[in-house]
Protein backbone atom coordinates (compact mmCIF):
# COMPACT_ATOMS: atom_id res chain seq x y z
CA UNK A 1 0.00 0.00 0.00
CA UNK A 2 1.01 3.43 -0.65
CA UNK A 3 1.92 6.30 1.40
CA UNK A 4 -1.69 9.21 1.40
CA UNK A 5 -2.19 11.23 -1.38
CA UNK A 6 -2.86 14.86 -0.74
CA UNK A 7 -6.73 15.43 0.11
CA UNK A 8 -8.91 17.27 -2.49
CA UNK A 9 -11.75 19.53 -1.33
CA UNK A 10 -14.00 18.36 -4.44
CA UNK A 11 -16.81 16.49 -4.99
CA UNK A 12 -20.29 16.39 -6.06
CA UNK A 13 -23.94 14.24 -6.02
CA UNK A 14 -22.54 12.15 -8.99
CA UNK A 15 -19.21 11.06 -7.62
CA UNK A 16 -21.12 8.73 -4.98
CA UNK A 17 -21.86 6.40 -7.66
CA UNK A 18 -18.27 5.76 -8.29
CA UNK A 19 -18.13 4.37 -5.01
CA UNK A 20 -19.61 0.55 -4.32
CA UNK A 21 -21.44 0.11 -1.34
CA UNK A 22 -19.55 -3.05 -0.05
CA UNK A 23 -15.85 -2.29 0.18
CA UNK A 24 -13.13 -4.20 1.59
CA UNK A 25 -10.32 -2.15 3.49
CA UNK A 26 -7.10 -4.65 3.66
CA UNK A 27 -4.89 -4.23 7.12
CA UNK A 28 -1.77 -1.75 6.32
CA UNK A 29 1.53 -2.32 6.54
CA UNK A 30 2.94 0.70 6.18
CA UNK A 31 3.09 4.12 8.25
CA UNK A 32 0.89 7.04 7.12
CA UNK A 33 3.36 10.18 6.44
CA UNK A 34 3.18 13.35 4.37
CA UNK A 35 1.20 16.75 4.81
CA UNK A 36 -2.27 16.64 4.39
CA UNK A 37 -5.64 18.88 4.06
CA UNK A 38 -9.33 17.48 4.68
CA UNK A 39 -12.32 18.81 3.47
CA UNK A 40 -13.82 22.01 4.21
CA UNK A 41 -15.81 22.21 7.67
CA UNK A 42 -19.64 20.85 7.60
CA UNK A 43 -20.68 23.03 10.62
CA UNK A 44 -19.55 25.76 9.08
CA UNK A 45 -20.41 25.44 5.34
CA UNK A 46 -23.94 24.92 6.35
CA UNK A 47 -24.21 28.12 8.31
CA UNK A 48 -22.09 30.35 6.10
CA UNK A 49 -24.59 29.54 2.91
CA UNK A 50 -27.99 30.11 5.76
CA UNK A 51 -26.77 33.34 6.99
CA UNK A 52 -25.55 34.33 3.50
CA UNK A 53 -28.75 34.13 2.01
CA UNK A 54 -30.62 36.00 5.20
CA UNK A 55 -27.72 39.01 5.16
CA UNK A 56 -27.71 42.05 2.35
CA UNK A 57 -25.55 41.39 -0.07
CA UNK A 58 -23.45 39.10 -2.21
CA UNK A 59 -21.38 36.90 0.06
CA UNK A 60 -18.66 34.78 -1.22
CA UNK A 61 -17.86 31.19 0.34
CA UNK A 62 -14.62 29.82 -0.27
CA UNK A 63 -13.91 26.30 0.34
CA UNK A 64 -17.48 25.25 0.74
CA UNK A 65 -17.62 21.26 1.63
CA UNK A 66 -19.43 19.98 -1.46
CA UNK A 67 -20.82 16.93 0.41
CA UNK A 68 -24.31 15.72 0.59
CA UNK A 69 -25.45 17.01 3.73
CA UNK A 70 -24.26 20.75 2.34
CA UNK A 71 -26.03 20.33 -0.67
CA UNK A 72 -29.10 19.76 0.48
CA UNK A 73 -28.99 22.91 2.49
CA UNK A 74 -28.09 24.35 -1.24
CA UNK A 75 -30.93 22.99 -2.38
CA UNK A 76 -33.49 23.85 -0.22
CA UNK A 77 -32.34 27.39 0.24
CA UNK A 78 -32.54 27.55 -3.77
CA UNK A 79 -36.23 26.70 -3.32
CA UNK A 80 -36.78 29.46 -1.31
CA UNK A 81 -35.80 31.90 -4.00
CA UNK A 82 -31.84 32.57 -2.99
CA UNK A 83 -29.40 32.72 -5.59
CA UNK A 84 -26.58 30.75 -5.00
CA UNK A 85 -23.80 30.02 -7.69
CA UNK A 86 -20.52 28.47 -8.12
CA UNK A 87 -18.42 25.49 -8.43
CA UNK A 88 -15.30 23.50 -7.38
CA UNK A 89 -15.82 24.72 -3.62
CA UNK A 90 -16.01 28.50 -4.55
CA UNK A 91 -19.91 29.59 -4.13
CA UNK A 92 -21.71 33.02 -4.02
CA UNK A 93 -25.32 34.01 -2.42
CA UNK A 94 -26.74 36.92 -3.51
CA UNK A 95 -28.25 38.08 -0.10
CA UNK A 96 -31.85 40.00 0.40
CA UNK A 97 -32.80 39.57 3.56
CA UNK A 98 -35.01 36.99 5.42
CA UNK A 99 -38.19 39.22 3.98
CA UNK A 100 -36.94 38.34 0.69
CA UNK A 101 -37.42 34.31 0.70
CA UNK A 102 -40.22 33.38 -0.89
CA UNK A 103 -43.16 30.36 -0.06
CA UNK A 104 -41.79 27.47 -1.94
CA UNK A 105 -44.49 25.58 -4.35
CA UNK A 106 -42.70 22.05 -3.76
CA UNK A 107 -41.69 20.25 -0.75
CA UNK A 108 -38.34 21.15 1.15
CA UNK A 109 -36.01 17.98 0.96
CA UNK A 110 -33.53 18.00 3.64
CA UNK A 111 -32.54 13.86 2.42
CA UNK A 112 -29.77 13.07 5.45
CA UNK A 113 -29.28 16.45 6.64
CA UNK A 114 -30.20 16.93 10.20
CA UNK A 115 -28.17 20.32 10.45
CA UNK A 116 -30.10 21.34 7.33
CA UNK A 117 -33.47 20.37 9.01
CA UNK A 118 -33.47 21.27 12.50
CA UNK A 119 -31.63 24.92 10.93
CA UNK A 120 -33.79 25.56 8.25
CA UNK A 121 -37.14 25.20 10.54
CA UNK A 122 -35.53 28.34 12.55
CA UNK A 123 -35.64 30.23 9.56
CA UNK A 124 -38.93 28.86 8.20
CA UNK A 125 -40.30 30.05 11.68
CA UNK A 126 -39.55 33.69 11.02
CA UNK A 127 -41.09 33.53 7.97
CA UNK A 128 -45.03 34.24 7.19
CA UNK A 129 -45.75 31.89 5.04
CA UNK A 130 -46.44 27.61 4.47
CA UNK A 131 -43.99 25.64 3.87
CA UNK A 132 -43.13 21.68 4.21
CA UNK A 133 -39.53 20.35 5.03
CA UNK A 134 -39.03 15.99 5.50
CA UNK A 135 -35.62 14.03 4.73
CA UNK A 136 -34.72 10.43 3.49
CA UNK A 137 -35.75 7.55 5.81
CA UNK A 138 -32.99 8.23 8.40
CA UNK A 139 -34.04 12.03 9.12
CA UNK A 140 -37.48 10.86 9.29
CA UNK A 141 -36.79 9.16 12.11
CA UNK A 142 -34.35 11.15 13.90
CA UNK A 143 -36.09 13.41 16.66
CA UNK A 144 -37.04 17.08 15.97
CA UNK A 145 -39.61 17.94 18.89
CA UNK A 146 -36.29 19.68 20.87
CA UNK A 147 -36.30 22.48 17.74
CA UNK A 148 -40.34 21.98 17.07
CA UNK A 149 -40.92 22.97 21.03
CA UNK A 150 -39.03 25.88 21.31
CA UNK A 151 -40.35 27.43 18.24
CA UNK A 152 -43.72 26.86 18.93
CA UNK A 153 -43.73 28.68 21.79
CA UNK A 154 -42.46 31.31 19.89
CA UNK A 155 -45.27 31.71 18.34
CA UNK A 156 -44.56 29.17 15.25
CA UNK A 157 -47.26 26.68 14.14
CA UNK A 158 -45.59 23.64 13.46
CA UNK A 159 -47.31 20.64 12.75
CA UNK A 160 -45.93 16.87 12.10
CA UNK A 161 -45.93 13.25 12.60
CA UNK A 162 -45.67 11.91 16.35
CA UNK A 163 -46.83 15.20 17.90
CA UNK A 164 -44.55 17.68 15.41
CA UNK A 165 -41.47 15.21 16.67
CA UNK A 166 -40.83 13.55 13.31
CA UNK A 167 -40.89 14.99 9.83
CA UNK A 168 -42.07 15.74 7.80
CA UNK A 169 -42.83 18.74 9.11
CA UNK A 170 -45.38 21.61 8.18
CA UNK A 171 -44.52 25.13 9.21
CA UNK A 172 -46.88 28.12 9.24
CA UNK A 173 -43.91 30.83 10.72
CA UNK A 174 -44.00 34.57 11.18
CA UNK A 175 -44.98 36.73 14.06
CA UNK A 176 -42.80 35.23 16.30
CA UNK A 177 -41.97 36.57 20.31
CA UNK A 178 -38.86 36.51 21.33
CA UNK A 179 -38.28 34.84 25.20
CA UNK A 180 -35.90 32.18 27.60
CA UNK A 181 -35.22 28.98 26.41
CA UNK A 182 -33.16 26.87 28.78
CA UNK A 183 -31.49 24.00 27.05
CA UNK A 184 -31.66 20.54 28.81
CA UNK A 185 -29.64 19.30 26.49
CA UNK A 186 -26.35 21.26 25.15
CA UNK A 187 -27.30 20.98 21.36
CA UNK A 188 -25.26 23.24 18.35
CA UNK A 189 -28.25 22.55 15.98
CA UNK A 190 -31.33 23.58 18.53
CA UNK A 191 -29.34 26.69 19.81
CA UNK A 192 -29.03 27.53 16.22
CA UNK A 193 -32.18 27.05 14.62
CA UNK A 194 -33.55 29.67 17.86
CA UNK A 195 -31.17 32.04 17.15
CA UNK A 196 -32.32 32.07 13.75
CA UNK A 197 -35.94 32.77 14.68
CA UNK A 198 -34.47 35.29 16.89
CA UNK A 199 -33.29 37.17 13.80
CA UNK A 200 -36.95 37.63 13.07
CA UNK A 201 -38.87 37.62 16.47
CA UNK A 202 -40.56 40.51 18.39
CA UNK A 203 -37.96 41.50 21.39
CA UNK A 204 -35.07 39.99 22.54
CA UNK A 205 -34.27 35.89 22.61
CA UNK A 206 -32.23 34.22 25.00
CA UNK A 207 -30.52 30.56 24.85
CA UNK A 208 -29.39 29.17 28.03
CA UNK A 209 -27.09 25.66 27.74
CA UNK A 210 -26.25 23.55 30.55
CA UNK A 211 -22.81 23.21 28.59
CA UNK A 212 -21.31 25.28 25.97
CA UNK A 213 -21.77 23.55 22.22
CA UNK A 214 -20.24 24.75 19.30
CA UNK A 215 -20.22 28.14 18.58
CA UNK A 216 -20.00 28.72 14.73
CA UNK A 217 -23.26 30.12 14.60
CA UNK A 218 -22.78 32.94 17.23
CA UNK A 219 -19.16 33.94 15.89
CA UNK A 220 -20.51 34.35 12.22
CA UNK A 221 -24.10 36.31 13.59
CA UNK A 222 -21.58 38.46 15.04
CA UNK A 223 -19.08 39.08 12.08
CA UNK A 224 -22.60 40.23 10.20
CA UNK A 225 -23.20 42.79 12.64
CA UNK A 226 -26.11 41.04 14.02
CA UNK A 227 -27.19 41.82 17.54
CA UNK A 228 -26.12 39.52 19.40
CA UNK A 229 -24.13 38.59 22.95
CA UNK A 230 -23.10 35.50 24.71
CA UNK A 231 -22.07 35.32 28.16
CA UNK A 232 -20.41 31.92 29.48
CA UNK A 233 -23.44 29.23 27.97
CA UNK A 234 -26.29 32.49 27.70
CA UNK A 235 -26.71 34.32 24.26
CA UNK A 236 -28.75 36.91 23.60
CA UNK A 237 -29.80 38.11 19.95
CA UNK A 238 -32.21 40.97 18.80
CA UNK A 239 -33.82 41.10 15.28
CA UNK A 240 -31.80 42.90 13.06
CA UNK A 241 -30.09 42.64 9.78
CA UNK A 242 -27.10 41.13 8.92
CA UNK A 243 -24.69 42.48 5.98
CA UNK A 244 -22.70 40.19 3.32
CA UNK A 245 -19.42 39.65 3.95
CA UNK A 246 -16.57 36.74 1.98
CA UNK A 247 -16.16 33.41 4.04
CA UNK A 248 -13.00 30.85 4.21
CA UNK A 249 -14.30 27.78 5.35
CA UNK A 250 -11.68 26.17 7.17
CA UNK A 251 -10.65 22.20 7.32
CA UNK A 252 -13.27 19.87 9.11
CA UNK A 253 -11.85 19.29 12.84
CA UNK A 254 -14.02 16.24 13.00
CA UNK A 255 -12.64 14.94 9.49
CA UNK A 256 -9.54 15.67 11.02
CA UNK A 257 -9.72 13.28 14.12
CA UNK A 258 -9.96 10.46 11.47
CA UNK A 259 -6.73 11.04 10.51
CA UNK A 260 -5.49 12.26 13.64
CA UNK A 261 -6.60 8.42 15.11
CA UNK A 262 -5.20 6.68 12.07
CA UNK A 263 -1.86 8.21 12.82
CA UNK A 264 -1.58 7.51 16.45
CA UNK A 265 -2.57 3.82 15.78
CA UNK A 266 -0.60 2.70 12.62
CA UNK A 267 2.79 1.69 13.35
CA UNK A 268 5.56 4.88 12.43
CA UNK A 269 2.98 6.42 11.16
CA UNK A 270 3.73 11.06 11.59
CA UNK A 271 2.01 13.47 9.56
CA UNK A 272 0.67 16.98 9.29
CA UNK A 273 -2.71 18.12 8.55
CA UNK A 274 -3.10 21.67 7.01
CA UNK A 275 -5.72 24.44 7.72
CA UNK A 276 -7.92 22.89 10.60
CA UNK A 277 -10.62 24.56 12.34
CA UNK A 278 -9.79 24.90 15.91
CA UNK A 279 -12.45 26.38 17.20
CA UNK A 280 -12.16 25.53 21.28
CA UNK A 281 -15.81 24.38 21.15
CA UNK A 282 -14.76 21.82 18.99
CA UNK A 283 -11.29 20.69 19.65
CA UNK A 284 -12.19 18.51 23.02
CA UNK A 285 -11.06 15.72 21.13
CA UNK A 286 -7.33 16.42 21.24
CA UNK A 287 -7.53 16.85 24.95
CA UNK A 288 -8.83 13.18 24.71
CA UNK A 289 -6.08 11.67 22.80
CA UNK A 290 -3.74 13.77 24.66
CA UNK A 291 -4.55 12.37 27.98
CA UNK A 292 -4.51 8.91 26.00
CA UNK A 293 -0.42 9.43 25.71
CA UNK A 294 -1.11 10.36 22.31
CA UNK A 295 1.67 12.14 20.43
CA UNK A 296 -0.58 15.39 18.97
CA UNK A 297 0.20 19.20 19.14
CA UNK A 298 -0.51 22.01 16.91
CA UNK A 299 2.39 23.28 14.89
CA UNK A 300 1.15 26.53 14.34
CA UNK A 301 -2.09 28.83 14.87
CA UNK A 302 -4.03 31.82 12.89
CA UNK A 303 -7.22 33.53 12.33
CA UNK A 304 -9.98 33.12 9.39
CA UNK A 305 -13.01 35.11 9.47
CA UNK A 306 -13.62 34.80 13.41
CA UNK A 307 -12.42 31.22 13.53
CA UNK A 308 -8.89 30.04 14.85
CA UNK A 309 -7.51 27.57 12.46
CA UNK A 310 -4.19 25.88 12.02
CA UNK A 311 -1.88 22.76 11.25
CA UNK A 312 -1.74 19.33 13.60
CA UNK A 313 0.64 17.54 14.30
CA UNK A 314 0.62 13.57 14.71
CA UNK A 315 2.80 11.12 15.59
CA UNK A 316 2.23 7.15 16.35
CA UNK A 317 1.78 5.99 19.56
CA UNK A 318 2.91 2.83 21.07
CA UNK A 319 1.80 3.15 24.97
CA UNK A 320 -2.10 4.48 24.47
CA UNK A 321 -3.34 4.59 27.97
CA UNK A 322 -6.98 4.11 28.77
CA UNK A 323 -9.04 7.30 29.84
CA UNK A 324 -12.44 8.27 32.04
CA UNK A 325 -14.26 10.97 29.62
CA UNK A 326 -15.38 14.15 31.30
CA UNK A 327 -18.64 14.52 30.73
CA UNK A 328 -17.99 18.74 30.53
CA UNK A 329 -15.51 17.61 27.44
CA UNK A 330 -18.79 15.69 25.54
CA UNK A 331 -20.71 18.70 23.41
CA UNK A 332 -17.08 19.92 22.14
CA UNK A 333 -16.21 16.17 21.16
CA UNK A 334 -19.92 14.68 20.09
CA UNK A 335 -18.68 13.49 16.62
CA UNK A 336 -15.50 12.30 17.79
CA UNK A 337 -16.62 10.14 20.65
CA UNK A 338 -17.08 7.32 18.50
CA UNK A 339 -13.72 6.97 17.51
CA UNK A 340 -12.81 6.55 21.29
CA UNK A 341 -13.88 3.13 20.92
CA UNK A 342 -11.24 2.21 18.52
CA UNK A 343 -8.28 4.07 20.74
CA UNK A 344 -9.49 2.48 24.34
CA UNK A 345 -9.31 -1.11 22.15
CA UNK A 346 -5.76 0.07 21.34
CA UNK A 347 -5.28 1.58 24.44
CA UNK A 348 -4.07 -0.37 27.93
CA UNK A 349 -6.74 -0.18 30.22
CA UNK A 350 -10.23 0.87 30.35
CA UNK A 351 -11.59 3.57 28.72
CA UNK A 352 -15.11 4.75 29.62
CA UNK A 353 -17.51 7.07 28.25
CA UNK A 354 -20.58 8.33 29.96
CA UNK A 355 -23.35 10.81 29.62
CA UNK A 356 -23.17 10.99 26.11
CA UNK A 357 -26.82 10.36 25.64
CA UNK A 358 -27.07 12.94 23.00
CA UNK A 359 -24.90 10.08 20.80
CA UNK A 360 -28.28 8.11 20.65
CA UNK A 361 -30.28 10.58 18.28
CA UNK A 362 -27.74 11.04 15.45
CA UNK A 363 -27.76 9.90 11.80
CA UNK A 364 -27.77 6.39 13.82
CA UNK A 365 -27.81 5.07 17.35
CA UNK A 366 -23.91 6.20 17.57
CA UNK A 367 -23.57 3.73 20.94
CA UNK A 368 -25.45 0.83 20.08
CA UNK A 369 -23.91 0.67 16.54
CA UNK A 370 -20.59 1.35 17.64
CA UNK A 371 -20.48 -1.18 20.35
CA UNK A 372 -22.15 -3.95 18.47
CA UNK A 373 -19.83 -3.36 15.39
CA UNK A 374 -16.15 -2.96 16.66
CA UNK A 375 -17.39 -5.84 18.96
CA UNK A 376 -17.71 -8.01 15.55
CA UNK A 377 -13.91 -6.92 15.04
CA UNK A 378 -13.12 -8.81 18.36
CA UNK A 379 -13.28 -5.53 20.70
CA UNK A 380 -13.69 -6.02 24.19
CA UNK A 381 -16.82 -3.22 24.54
CA UNK A 382 -19.84 -2.83 26.60
CA UNK A 383 -22.59 -0.96 25.84
CA UNK A 384 -23.43 1.37 28.43
CA UNK A 385 -27.18 3.34 28.72
CA UNK A 386 -25.21 6.01 27.87
CA UNK A 387 -21.78 5.42 26.50
CA UNK A 388 -19.72 2.81 26.37
CA UNK A 389 -16.84 0.75 28.22
CA UNK A 390 -13.79 -0.50 26.41
CA UNK A 391 -10.71 -2.66 27.35
CA UNK A 392 -7.19 -3.06 25.82
CA UNK A 393 -5.26 -3.71 23.98
CA UNK A 394 -6.41 -6.09 22.17
CA UNK A 395 -5.89 -7.32 18.44
CA UNK A 396 -9.09 -6.59 16.20
CA UNK A 397 -9.39 -9.73 13.80
CA UNK A 398 -11.71 -7.95 10.71
CA UNK A 399 -14.49 -9.43 9.89
CA UNK A 400 -17.94 -8.25 8.49
CA UNK A 401 -19.48 -4.56 9.47
CA UNK A 402 -22.14 -2.35 8.05
CA UNK A 403 -22.41 1.59 8.49
CA UNK A 404 -25.96 1.67 8.82
CA UNK A 405 -25.86 4.42 6.38
CA UNK A 406 -23.96 6.84 9.28
CA UNK A 407 -20.92 8.46 7.42
CA UNK A 408 -19.00 8.56 10.97
CA UNK A 409 -19.61 5.31 11.84
CA UNK A 410 -18.61 4.03 7.86
CA UNK A 411 -15.43 6.18 8.31
CA UNK A 412 -14.91 4.66 12.32
CA UNK A 413 -14.86 1.12 10.57
CA UNK A 414 -13.01 1.78 7.55
CA UNK A 415 -9.96 2.70 9.96
CA UNK A 416 -10.22 -0.22 12.41
CA UNK A 417 -10.01 -2.36 8.90
CA UNK A 418 -6.49 -0.70 8.82
CA UNK A 419 -5.25 -2.34 12.14
CA UNK A 420 -6.98 -5.23 11.34
CA UNK A 421 -5.83 -8.39 11.44
CA UNK A 422 -7.75 -10.03 8.01
CA UNK A 423 -9.27 -6.56 7.17
CA UNK A 424 -12.69 -5.60 7.20
CA UNK A 425 -15.94 -5.52 5.12
CA UNK A 426 -18.03 -2.99 4.93
CA UNK A 427 -21.39 -2.58 4.24
CA UNK A 428 -22.69 0.95 3.62
CA UNK A 429 -19.57 2.67 2.20
CA UNK A 430 -21.30 5.34 0.64
CA UNK A 431 -22.02 7.11 3.91
CA UNK A 432 -19.20 9.26 3.89
CA UNK A 433 -19.85 11.21 0.78
CA UNK A 434 -22.33 13.37 3.47
CA UNK A 435 -19.46 14.73 4.80
CA UNK A 436 -15.77 13.32 3.20
CA UNK A 437 -16.96 12.73 -0.46
CA UNK A 438 -13.89 10.34 -1.86
CA UNK A 439 -12.87 9.76 1.81
CA UNK A 440 -11.74 5.69 0.92
CA UNK A 441 -9.96 7.05 -2.66
CA UNK A 442 -8.31 9.96 -0.75
CA UNK A 443 -7.07 7.23 1.41
CA UNK A 444 -5.67 4.47 -1.29
CA UNK A 445 -7.15 1.70 0.80
CA UNK A 446 -10.36 0.62 -0.85
CA UNK A 447 -10.33 -2.81 -3.02
CA UNK A 448 -14.40 -3.45 -4.68
CA UNK A 449 -15.71 -6.40 -3.60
Amino acid sequence: MGVLVQIPVSLNWEAAELIEDTIFIKPRRMPLTGTFQVPGDKSISHRALILSALAHGTSKVEGLLESRDVLSTIEVLRRLGVEIYGSGGDYWIEGKGPEALREPDEILMAHNSGTTARLMLGVLAGRDFFSVITGDDSLRRRPMARVVKPLQDMGATILGRQGGDRLPLAVKGGKLRGRKHTLKVASAQVKSAILLAGLSAKGETVVVEPRQSRDHTERMMAARGASIEKEDTTIRISPGEMKAMDVKVPGDFSSAAFLITAALIIPESRIRIQGVNLNPTRTAFLKMVRMMGGKVKIISEWNEGGEPVGEIEVQYTSNLVGIRVDPADIPSAIDELPLLALLGSMAYGETLLDEAEELRVKESDRIAVTVSQMASLGARIEELPQGFAVMGPIKLHGGRVISHGDHRMAMLLALAGLVSQEGVTLEGAQAVDVSWPGFFHDLGIVEEE
